[in-house]
């Protein structure tokens, strides 16, 4: 019988935007248990109801890089809760400065002060969606097919989230230069009609199920001339330019890492009752896995212009799994490539491909 061939061919092209850079910190993305909320809430952004009361706040905010950057400046949480009609967030922002500018729908509002939310309902890093706010309550929503280093176009900025609710309120003033505020706190409720748009997961979603999701927090310098706020000097990157805090670290300055977010795991549990521990799953530590190929891949065509089928080529270091046949099984061509893990069932196949999509599919045997 002949030996297993260790790197052996695949679909999907071509050319690609960006550079790719692997994280640089351990993959450990937080986590989160999404409790059910049996009451209405009322989207005013005061965060007042009993069931936001019961609902724990995430972990603290940190750089965008990791933990082991200089700890923000000022503080940001998140809550989620979900029902029937709506995945619930709330966030609580410490800001002794709250200003805004950008009033229209869509604006990018980056260039404030803003809180920004990221859903990859299946984990697939393909066809998710942003949404952004800023302390006017103006929202800015887009659909990505793909994280930017995997397509030339850009996001789909015109794509709507309908039927969402949104609201900020403000703990001392807006705009005023002439005290200091507390805080500004963001409630929303987004349907989960949209979410159908963007995967073929149960939406909503079971008991159980896990989402990937991140929160980021942009924070510019200001100071104060002739009564109003200006942009300055970050004292750090000695430029004009933001922080950057998040939820789940990234481990490089791009938010569009999908598969470095959080994992938010859904329970039918109603909010404040009994403790849900989280689902630690094999199948997401092979997506990780599969993802050091995809990373090692696109680094050696930066510089060869081509996918190699050697091992030796890509440095992969391999790892074993209880349900997967290793090492994996890579197919390329000289602009494509698919990497597999084979469950050792035969039946279905984990893969990743040269645009960074991860999917299932079965196993087709080969004669």
């Amino acid at each position: 019988m002949m030996k297993q061939v260790l790197f052996v061919i695949i679909f999907f092209a071509g050319s690609l935007a960006q550079t790719v850079r692997i994280p640089n910190i351990r993959f450990s993305p937080e986590k989160y248990i999404c409790f059910y909320s049996d009451n209405s809430l009322t989207i005013d952004g005061k965060l007042d109801e009993v069931q936001w009361k019961k609902a724990k706040w995430s972990k603290e905010f940190v750089d965008i890089r990791g933990r082991k950057q200089p700890k923000p400046r000022f503080r940001t949480r998140v809550k989620m809760l979900w029902d029937n009609s709506y995945f619930y967030i709330a966030a609580r922002l410490q800001e002794p400065d709250v200003w805004g500018v950008l009033k229209e729908h869509d604006d990018t509002l980056y260039k404030d002060n803003n809180f920004e939310v990221f859903i990859d309902p299946d984990g697939d890093t393909g066809k998710y969606c942003e949404l952004e706010m800023n302390a006017l309550n103006t929202t800015w929503d887009l659909l990505l097919i793909k994280p930017y280093r995997d397509m030339k176009q850009p996001a789909i900025s015109n794509w709507e989230i309908k039927g969402l609710k949104h609201k900020v309120a403000i703990m001392g003033s807006l705009n005023n230069p002439l005290d200091k505020d507390s805080c500004w706190t963001v409630e929303m409720a987004l349907p989960w009609a949209v979410f159908k748009e963007l995967t073929e997961v149960s939406v909503p979603p079971q008991n159980g199920d896990q989402w990937r999701v991140n929160f980021s927090r942009v924070e510019w310098y200001v100071k104060i001339k002739d009564g109003t706020y200006f942009k300055s000097v970050n004292p750090v990157r000695h430029k004009r330019m933001p922080d950057f805090w998040v939820w789940s670290p990234q481990g490089l300055v791009n938010m569009h890492y999908p598969e470095m977010w959080g994992y938010v795991q859904f329970s039918t549990e109603k909010v404040g009752g009994h403790t849900v521990p989280f689902i630690e799953t094999e199948e997401e530590k092979a997506k990780w896995f599969l993802r050091q190929v995809y990373y090692k891949e696109r680094i050696y065509y930066q510089k060869h212009h081509t996918y190699t089928n050697d091992p030796k080529k890509l440095g992969l270091k391999n790892r074993r799994f209880a349900n997967y046949i290793t090492p994996p099984v890579v197919e390329c061509t000289s602009d494509m490539f698919e990497a597999a893990l084979i469950r050792k069932d035969k039946k279905t196949k984990l893969c990743i491909r040269n645009d960074g999509l991860v999917y299932r599919r079965k196993n087709v045997r080969r004669e």
